[in-house]
């Protein structure tokens, strides 16, 4: 299976018509994707950042004949929005964890989140996140996080989580403190978009919010 992931910045004053759009073509929109067999397709917004998360098979590639299909809603479209993300091409993987994915999305929780990085900050951030991989040393993730990736692009991180409620606990003290610690130090190469760590921190950020499904 391949993740793929894109982001966009809807352009000044044209979020309510970006919505009123996508449901204008999303019949179309959704047949395009199911022709494809992209699945477990998502797209969230906060402030005007738009992120989307959709799967596909291993072999999946955009023909030039799909780039042209897609093309001509840029040409219709484009207005609204301007690409964070390249079209067509992926976006820069900065971690992952992917786990045990489940098949099944009915008792699935996402965390989707976007930050802004400091300028000069990726390499660092990388490198902390290389570091958590190493660490795990193969090992599986058996839940509840799974299909936990991280992407990078003009100095902003997407991330995607799936967790499995059913398996959900509630933090004990000790992993609280350890969540702290490695976002305090996270926030001194970033700043986030959304409201993940205002526990910590003490500042208001707005939720993500899904505007789209499709599986």
């Amino acid at each position: 299976m391949k993740r793929h992931a894109f982001a966009m910045r809807t352009n000044l004053g044209c979020k309510g018509e970006f919505r009123k759009t996508l449901g204008t073509i999303w019949h179309t929109f959704t047949e395009f994707l199911d022709e494809h067999n992209m699945t477990n397709f998502s797209m969230w917004n906060v402030e005007d950042i738009v992120f989307g998360y959709y799967e596909t098979n291993d072999q999946f590639e955009f023909t030039a004949q799909d780039k042209e299909f897609i093309g001509e809603w840029e040409s219709q479209y484009g207005h609204l929005y301007t690409w964070i993300s390249k079209p067509f091409e992926e976006m820069k993987l900065m971690y992952y964890d992917y786990g045990i994915v489940r098949e099944s999305k009915e008792l699935i929780r996402h965390s989707v989140f976007i930050t802004k990085l400091l300028p000069g900050a990726e390499d660092e951030y990388k490198s902390r996140h290389d570091a958590l991989i190493e660490k795990r040393q193969g090992k599986i993730n058996l839940g509840p996080d799974s299909n936990f990736t991280i992407w990078s692009a003009e100095g902003y991180i997407f991330g995607y989580d799936e967790i499995d409620i059913t398996m959900e606990t509630e933090p004990t003290e000790e992993e609280k403190q350890a969540t702290i610690q490695w976002e305090t130090k996270m926030l001194e190469i970033m700043s986030w978009f959304t409201n993940h760590v205002d526990w910590i921190s003490g500042e208001c950020h707005p939720a993500i919010q899904r505007i789209a499904w499709h599986n």
